[in-house]
């Protein structure tokens, strides 16, 4: 039988996943990081994007929005502060908090909200990355 690494992804909300996988390609904070089975025991905060896993020459694509990734014997756990499956996310509501996002841009330029409007505006941008590759 080959190895494979356990992965359990879990918000606030819910568990989203629990499944035995090949690969994990994770966004950390500092960038992306992939893990396989027998990895070193490993510790990152996540930024912003697609986490994808592969499971029987498939590839399935998440949406994270921070938290933390936790790799140890064969099992990583991920607690993410958002977390969608690429079919789950709305194109459309994405769409909009896109625009609403470029026009908080250009109106708060000198505010302080201009860090939340770019974080809302990536938010927006990577879900609608992540919905596309269902598709």
């Amino acid at each position: 039988m080959a190895k494979t690494i356990h992965l359990e992804i879990v918000t606030p909300d819910r568990k989203l996943l629990s499944e035995d996988v090949d690969f994990v390609g994770a966004p950390g904070y500092n960038g992306e990081f992939g893990i396989l089975p027998d990895h070193a025991p490993f510790l990152s905060a996540l930024g912003v994007g697609s986490l994808h896993y592969n499971q029987g020459g498939k590839t399935y694509w998440i949406f994270i929005s921070g938290g933390f990734a936790e790799v140890s014997a064969n099992k990583m756990s991920v607690l993410a502060e958002v977390a969608e499956r690429a079919e789950e996310i709305d194109i459309e509501r994405a769409r909009k908090a896109r625009e609403r996002a470029e026009k908080r841009l250009v109106e708060q330029r000198a505010q302080i909200d201009f860090v939340r409007a770019q974080a809302a505006l990536q938010r927006a941008l990577t879900r609608m990355k992540t919905r596309s590759y269902t598709s």
